[in-house]
């Protein structure tokens, strides 16, 4: 298996590795810092290098239980097994990706706490992402409300850790899972936890930012019935409230 860098520190933006498997249009590393994307968050983008020459990471995901990084331009045959490669992600959508994710999780760690409202579902590109949750009406007011309370988190500078449980303490957390449904799968024996200290802890696989007020300000674009009790709000992450 491949060693993932990025699920212990997401701020590496560098590093060797060494490759241990080709395909057709892919190649397996013994380590990568690219999140292959999952949670709504999408896949990492970047390049390798070797021998001074440069080869674009277009697309990062799991494939029959590897993480698989596909080279532009099917140029795999240039590589070897064996050959060590300079690994580098795209940092400035990374990070971006990293305070967008981290946002959701204020989002929904004030609603939980405030609302018990249960998520329904979300999704995410940079400094922009969306999340259903269980309400059964949602106003104007009740956004403006739930805007200000989550910058509130922001201000307070709230530290945010990446722990690993086994499976069996990880699930006598209470609350651990916010989604409306459980899709952690009984093979997963060590669960990855995201805590915003004194906010949220859940079960999670993104790659987020180390405090809350690295995120900005989160705003509040808009907000839609999508089913009865099944309300959605889309968000947009700035670099301060004035923009």
């Amino acid at each position: 298996m491949t060693e993932q860098i990025y699920n212990s520190d997401a701020y590496q933006k560098e590093i060797q590795s060494e490759i241990i498997d080709i395909g057709e249009d892919y190649l397996i590393l013994d380590k990568t810092i690219f999140f292959p994307g999952g949670g709504g968050q999408p896949n990492d983008l970047g390049h390798l290098s070797l021998n001074n020459e440069r080869f674009e990471v277009v697309k990062v995901k799991w494939q029959d239980g590897q993480i698989t990084h596909f080279i532009d331009n099917n140029e795999c045959k240039k590589f070897s097994i064996g050959d060590s490669v300079n690994c580098v992600i795209d940092w400035e959508r990374r990070h971006k990706l990293m305070r967008t994710h981290t946002s959701l999780h204020i989002l929904c760690g004030v609603i939980w706490r405030d609302y018990k409202a249960s998520v329904t579902g979300g999704n995410m590109e940079p400094l922009k992402g969306r999340m259903d949750f269980e309400f059964p009406s949602l106003s104007a007011e009740l956004t403006k409300e739930i805007e200000e309370k989550i910058n509130l988190e922001v201000q307070k500078d709230r530290k945010i850790s990446v722990d690993f449980l086994p499976r069996k303490e990880a699930f006598e957390i209470p609350d651990l899972i916010r989604t409306k449904v459980n899709l952690l799968p009984e093979s997963l024996k060590i669960i990855r936890t995201i805590n915003i200290e004194g906010l949220d802890l859940q079960a999670d696989g993104g790659t987020h930012v180390s405090s809350t007020s690295e995120v900005g300000y989160i705003s509040i674009t808009g907000h839609e019935s999508k089913g009865k009790i099944n309300k959605r709000l889309r968000i947009q992450v700035l670099d301060s409230k004035n923009i």
